[in-house]
């Protein structure tokens, strides 16, 4: 082999051995990112899951703050029904009396 050769011989090996480092390299940063990407899809998967529980909650709460009675309301209820009684015992009264 001429001096030439060997020359050219050794820059190819060094251009391969320079391939093959910077390919190892990006084999490493390509499982990086993959395991990054896996995170970021467990986090994503496990905020959906979150949002979707909140939601329901949200919306049980909704529920049962439109169905919730207060303590105001039943007294008011109690004494719109204690009215509702006083007005029909007045009109009992009246047509009693008008029966006589």
């Amino acid at each position: 082999m001429t001096p030439e050769e060997r020359q050219s011989m050794k820059q190819f090996e060094a251009r391969v051995r320079h391939v093959l480092a910077q390919y190892s390299v990006l084999k490493q940063e390509n499982e990086d990112l993959y395991t990054e990407i896996e995170k970021k899809e467990e986090e994503i998967q496990r905020l959906k899951d979150q949002l979707s529980q909140s939601q329901n909650e949200y919306n049980n709460l909704k529920l049962a703050k439109m169905i919730e009675i207060t303590d105001s309301d039943i007294k008011e209820s109690k004494m719109k029904i204690a009215k509702l009684v006083r007005e029909i015992n007045k009109c009992i009264s009246i047509l009693s009396s008008g029966e006589e």
